[in-house]
């Protein structure tokens, strides 16, 4: 391990004080952590001491003793990462002790003070949290290797070193703590991090609302808090509205593209535990101002109007007597027990164990305007603070979540629609004809006349084949749940693989065909969102004409004005990186979005952008502020949706501090891009620049595709990977292929993106920009080079992605893809293809430091460079034992060792994982 002890281990670790935390030290924390790891090793196998120290050769224990020794560099990253964390935290709070809230990069403070700076009115701000939303959505992508029970082990060793930070305790209450932080480092030792079984939909749904338990349900309302008193602060003569712009979506349990587990029925189940978790949360709310408010009237008499509201509550619960009887004279506790009644009603309705005659809440509205009167009767009252302190906080939190939780999104792909259009085309028909194509303007033909056609009955869908039932019976589950829940229990229905204007009508028609449509007809208004994904590079060059034609038909006009008057279009990271690589993917995005954004303006419907971003840089993952700020002028306009995924959603919201500075810098992101991009000269469009990325686009894709392209890739990439066996990791639910093919273009961009990370290549974040710079050199010469070094000033997006590039290449080791690379029993296809990988290494590094004038590579990320080098010692080792693990588990005939040596394999895929702390 590169954390080294001064002294032999033994004499050190017998007389180890814990230091007390302080200041913004990193030290401190990550010694008390290795510490208590080294006890907790100690106490059960000695002998893997040496794996922490950084001094044992692995490679000569038995597979099941390499199994530990990876488990616990695993767990120790883990250590090292709730150490950055915590020190993250404690930095932030130094700077805004220090220096003030408006110092702290990221935070509203920080936008509005620069707004003020600008002199930017008021009104602006106004019309801007009128139209803001935002909504970070969870997916269900197989990008997570921790199971629950071992995330709130981790909580709680997070909250422990949180407790040592304070200098109140004795020594004898610390030794205390120090205990606690040991049992749970020795909780996790002893605890499989690995599912032993692929997780069903089920555990994944209990996996995203975990995170909704420990931090988001508290945390998302002191965000709000957060912008009103930044909105007091700086602008103090206005009194703001502060809507609950920010949401959570969710894909789990909705995500049905290529994934057979995910059913109609999946997806009510789902819909109902989301349901639940709010619902639950808020009778603790509730129940939590019951034991605060014992306000005797004797002491503040109540306000008239609140007294005639509590009447009416006791009046309809049905136990008036019995309820005044339990709190004589504390009306605030009688109204609060009528709420907590209804709640309960209202869960045990969910529960399938409804209670006959009690009133219960039919919506989170109804809900929403009980505590309202409660608030403004304590506000009538002069009790304002109690109002604002107390009952606020619940019913932001219900404003927020609802009785949903999240805004579940429906996803399928054109694949499966098209067949149950297809088979709504065939049904009743008396001819056995064959529908037209999809790409003949017959089918547009048809789509457009049954959109027009008036129903006269629900249709039955039993004669059709299972798969169209079960795609149209999801549309009906939508108009159900939206009734019987929560009008905004769903999000939007996402079209993976959009190529077309028809392709997006036909989810209209299967919308209307389930009687989603508002009118009985079916012919005004579809209240669920359609939403596209463009993915490939060609979908995302075809976007704005699809896009120009489709907000021309009347219906999908209408629709959009019902739904806010805004049309969400989502682009994809993954699929356009593996499709054209890095340079071009993030171009073909932009110049996506600057093209729809104008072809919304246009046609007055605003085009808002959801983003399918991964935590990899291949697949988009960047630093939040950053990214947004290098988005095109004008196109979020306050609306803003983003993928997160998997390893992403641990890192950002497994702990409240980090949850709360994470969700601000999201938000306040946006603000600042909403606020500014029109306004400020540096984001102005430079005709020179975009000629130029182009023109790298162009040279860097030919590059990457020459290698993608190659007819031996598939080989080399299976034999030169863990890619088949990432599979075996049981991480998620859906199967790595869309249509189970063994095609390149069929694998899924996670485990394409996940497999290259693995073995050291990395070529998803890198390959091709140095033969694109090149090549644009070699044109241009001296003065392309001088522009090349402007643009690196200057323009946010190619300095976003240089820094991205740069960043990525300090992860690659030549040496030990090599040793990957003789995996591939082919010589002439290693050779062939290492040497093109090794050759574009050579060549990107000597190309990226030519333009950043750096004398190394990333020598500008300073703590970058630091963190990966607290890591690097033990990933290279854990890399180079998984080549030998690979070579044996393939090379194994006899299937209790080949076990034992798969077991050792996925704990090393895991902990390289964990190290770079990103999967796909």
């Amino acid at each position: 391990m590169n954390h080294a002890l001064p002294v032999s281990a033994g004499a050190a670790d017998q007389s180890f004080a814990p230091p007390v935390i302080t200041g913004t030290s990193f030290r401190e924390a990550i010694d008390i952590l290795f510490h208590s790891l080294l006890d907790v090793c100690r106490r059960h196998e000695p002998e893997l001491e040496g794996v922490l120290h950084g001094d044992a050769n692995i490679s000569e224990f038995s597979p099941e003793r390499m199994a530990r020794a990876l488990q616990v560099q695993g767990i120790w990253f883990q250590l090292i990462s709730i150490a950055e964390q915590n020190t993250a935290m404690r930095r932030r709070r130094h700077v805004e002790r220090t220096e003030g809230r408006h110092a702290l990069r990221g935070s509203f403070s920080a936008v509005l003070a620069e707004a003020v700076r600008r002199r930017i009115p008021a009104r602006e701000i106004h019309t801007l949290l009128k139209d803001l939303r935002i909504r970070p959505t969870l997916t269900a992508h197989p990008t997570e290797g921790k199971r629950v029970t071992v995330l709130e082990k981790f909580r709680r060793i997070y909250l422990l070193l949180r407790e040592l930070e304070l200098p109140r305790w004795t020594e004898r209450e610390r030794t205390g703590l120090m205990a606690d932080l040991r049992d749970q480092i020795e909780l996790v030792w002893m605890t499989g991090e690995l599912h032993l079984e692929k997780p069903s939909v089920e555990q994944e749904v209990a996996w995203g609302l975990h995170f909704f338990d420990e931090t988001l349900f508290e945390m998302l309302p002191e965000v709000m808090v957060s912008l009103e008193e930044s909105l007091r602060e700086y602008y103090p003569d206005e009194t703001f509205e502060v809507p609950a712009f920010f949401q959570f979506g969710s894909w789990i349990g909705g995500d049905r593209d290529g994934n057979p587990f995910v059913t109609a029925a999946v997806t009510r189940q789902t819909l109902r535990r989301n349901a639940l978790a709010s619902m639950r949360r808020y009778r603790d709310g509730v129940t939590h101002l019951g034991r605060m408010l014992s306000i005797s009237e004797r002491s503040l008499p109540a306000p008239a109007s609140f007294k005639a509201e509590l009447a009416r509550q006791l009046a309809a619960s049905g136990d008036a007597r019995g309820i005044a009887r339990r709190n004589p004279g504390e009306v605030y506790r009688q109204y609060l027990t009528c709420i907590l009644r209804k709640l309960e009603a209202t869960i045990a309705r969910n529960e399938g164990d409804a209670i006959t005659g009690a009133p219960d809440y039919s919506d989170a509205d109804e809900l929403i305007n009980d505590l309202r009167t409660l608030e403004q009767g304590l506000t009538d009252a002069k009790c304002p603070s109690l109002a604002v302190d107390l009952v606020r906080p619940v019913r932001r939190m219900v404003e927020i979540f609802r009785f949903s939780t999240v805004r579940l999104d429906i996803r399928e792909n054109t694949t499966r629609t098209t067949r149950a259009l297809q088979a709504l085309w065939a049904q009743g028909r008396a001819d056995e004809a064959a529908p037209p194509d999809v790409a003949d303007p017959a089918w547009r033909d048809w789509l457009l006349e049954e959109l027009a056609r008036p129903l006269t009955g629900q249709r039955s869908f039993q004669s059709l084949p299972d798969e169209a039932r079960e795609t149209l019976e999801t549309f009906r589950l939508v108009g159900e749940m939206r009734a019987e829940l929560d009008r905004e229990a769903f999000g939007a229905f996402v079209l993976s693989m959009t190529h077309s204007v028809p392709d997006i009508l036909g989810v209209y028609l299967l919308a209307k065909e389930a009687g989603l449509f508002l009118d009985a007809a079916g012919i005004e208004i579809c209240p669920l969102p359609i939403v596209p994904l463009f993915e490939t590079i060609d979908d995302l060059r075809a976007a704005p004409q699809i896009m120009r034609d489709l907000l021309q038909i009347p219906l999908v006009r209408r629709s959009t004005r019902w739904q806010g008057g805004v049309q969400e279009v989502m682009i994809g990271y993954s699929d356009s990186n593996k499709d054209g690589g890095f340079v071009s993917s993030n171009w073909e995005l932009a110049k996506a979005q600057a093209k729809l954004t104008e072809i919304g303006r246009q046609a007055g419907v605003p085009i808002a952008f959801f983003h399918g971003r991964g935590g990899s840089v291949s697949r988009g993952g960047a630093p939040t502020g950053r990214a947004i700020a290098a988005q095109p002028p004008g196109s979020i306009r306050g609306r803003f949706r983003i993928t997160e995924q998997g390893e992403v959603v641990s890192f950002k919201y497994a702990n409240r501090g980090t949850a709360a500075y994470q969700m601000e810098l999201l938000a306040s992101s946006v603000f600042a891009h909403a606020l500014n991009s029109e306004r400020d000269p540096s984001f102005a469009p430079h005709p020179e620049f975009d000629d130029a990325l182009e023109a790298l686009s162009g040279a860097s894709r030919a590059a990457y595709v020459k290698l993608v392209s190659h007819p031996d890739l598939v080989t080399y990439f299976g034999a030169a990977s863990p890619l088949d066996e990432i599979a075996l990791l049981n991480i998620g639910s859906r199967p790595a292929r869309r249509f189970g093919a063994r095609s390149l273009s069929d694998l899924r961009a996670i485990p394409w993106v996940f497999a290259w990370s693995q073995n050291r290549h990395v070529i998803t974040g890198w390959y091709g920009v140095g033969s694109g710079l090149r090549s644009f050199l070699d044109v241009r010469g001296e003065s392309g080079a001088a522009l090349l070094r402007r643009m690196f000033s200057e323009s946010r997006l190619f300095r976003l992605v240089l820094d991205e590039v740069e960043k990525t290449l300090l992860t690659v080791d030549l040496a030990i893809a090599r040793d990957f690379a003789g995996l591939v029993e082919d010589a002439r296809i290693r050779d062939e293809i290492f040497s093109m990988i090794e050759a574009e290494y050579r060549l990107t590094c000597e190309m990226v430091r030519r333009v950043s004038g750096d004398g190394a590579v990333a020598e500008r990320f300073p703590q970058y460079r630091a963190r990966l080098a607290e890591r690097l010692p033990v990933i290279n080792q854990v890399s180079r034992e998984q080549v030998e693990l690979l070579r044996r588990f393939r090379g194994e005939t006899d299937e209790s060792r080949r076990e034992s040596f798969k077991s050792a394999l996925l704990l090393s895929i895991n902990c390289i994982a964990v190290g770079f702390g990103a999967t796909g």
